[in-house]
């Protein structure tokens, strides 16, 4: 072979490893790969009593749903455009980028946010939820923000501990959790936690591409929405869950592509995998994922954003180099090897020389072992090239982690 030739690595199928858009399966891309339906009769509309039963079944939950034809910020506005008229009071959770948005966007509505900062590397302490509705004598807090899965940060979140907190308090604010990284990885029961709106997105767990806003939503919301007389027309959840004609589902034209990719992903997550499954999966992978770090951090930078595995997503992982190795990895593993990892997202402001230093790996969706063992394998080789300190047996360490039981 020539030996001034260079070779790219990258060439082939390319595998986009970042928390969402996740890796869409075959199986839902030939089922959106169809002409265009009718809208107003035929297999479409008929598929809808079985498409929420079974998106009831991915929350554990016997209550409402409605769908938005929206990302995950359109289901944050949703959930509290039905439920806070503007100067309501809102206790906010974060820990991490995405808790802080939600915030913002109820800032932005007018709503008044008492807010509490985690931080981005410790989960929600509910005690001190607990004392900040106790100190609500008034109950001007409508609703208390928590995420389950913080897609930046990666921390996951005790939501049946701040369930506890709140009924401690005798509180009656509505729980509402973003579910949206965590919906089809981690174990979510809504109604067994007593959550009372949970948020969700089509593009992570669920398989399918961005476009599908998702509420889940309890009796006790459902009556707190009605009682407060919110009118917004195209927001309002009242149509969707209680839909007369098929458009009223969506508020206007279906999003009809995106309901036949979603009936091919809840039938692998639902009914071919089985939900219980699914979470067993993705608790391995990121097993694996956390092993390897281990090993390659016991001898040089590279750390788990989260130290408790206990409070850490099974859907995707961030982590920490010294800046800019984070940077420098994700550029050679992508132009190298075809693997896009995440970005470092609300580590540090993008004009901090320490953005660089934070990047995710995820394993969330459509993925299996060997995704994540080539994913790693990459970032080993990645690690080797560019002369970032390291610790050996990783891969070791991840197939070990990955049989375990």
């Amino acid at each position: 072979m020539p030996s001034d030739i260079l070779p790219n690595l990258g060439r082939g199928r390319r595998y986009l490893a970042i928390p969402g858009p996740s890796v869409i399966p075959d199986r839902v891309l030939n089922a959106m790969h169809q002409a265009a339906p009718n809208i107003y009769a035929g297999a479409l509309p008929d598929m809808m009593p079985d498409l929420v039963r079974d998106l009831r079944a991915a929350a554990c939950t016997r209550q409402h749903v409605a769908i938005y034809i929206a990302n995950g910020h359109g289901a944050w506005e949703a959930a509290l455009a039905n439920t806070c008229a503007p100067g309501a009071g809102v206790l906010s959770l974060p820990t991490g980028r995405f808790g802080h948005g939600w915030a913002d966007m109820a800032r932005g509505l007018g709503l008044e946010v008492t807010q509490i900062d985690f931080g981005r590397r410790t989960p929600v302490d509910p005690q001190q939820v607990e004392d900040a509705l106790r100190a609500d004598r008034d109950h001007r807090i409508r609703v208390v923000l928590a995420t389950h899965v913080d897609t930046a940060s990666t921390v996951r979140n005790d939501i049946p501990a701040i369930r506890a907190a709140m009924d401690a308090a005798g509180h009656p604010a509505l729980l509402m959790v973003d579910a949206i990284a965590s919906l089809g990885c981690d174990p979510l029961r809504m109604d067994a936690w007593g959550v009372d709106v949970v948020v969700g997105a089509s593009q992570k767990g669920l398989m399918t591409p961005p476009g599908l806003g998702l509420l889940w939503i309890s009796d006790k919301a459902l009556a707190a929405s009605r009682q407060l007389g919110l009118r917004s027309p195209y927001w309002t959840w009242d149509r969707r869950i209680d839909a007369d004609a098929f458009y009223q589902y969506f508020g206007g034209t279906a999003p009809t592509h995106h309901l036949y990719g979603l009936r091919a992903a809840l039938d692998m997550l639902i009914h071919d995998e089985g939900l219980e499954a699914a979470w067993v999966r993705h608790h391995r992978l990121a097993r694996a994922v956390w092993a390897a770090v281990e090993a390659w951090g016991a001898g040089g930078a590279m750390a788990l954003n989260i130290a408790d595995p206990a409070q850490r997503s099974h859907a995707v992982t961030s982590l920490r180099l010294e800046a800019p190795d984070a940077t420098r990895l994700r550029q050679w593993t992508e132009t190298q090897a075809g693997l896009t990892l995440g970005i470092g997202l609300g580590m540090a402001e993008p004009d901090d020389p320490a953005w660089h230093g934070f990047f995710r790996l995820a394993h969330m969706g459509h993925v299996n072992a060997h995704m994540v063992l080539g994913a790693l394998g990459v970032i080993d080789a990645g690690l080797k090239a560019l002369h970032i300190a390291h610790g050996p047996g990783a891969l070791d360490g991840a197939t070990t982690a990955l049989l375990a039981p």
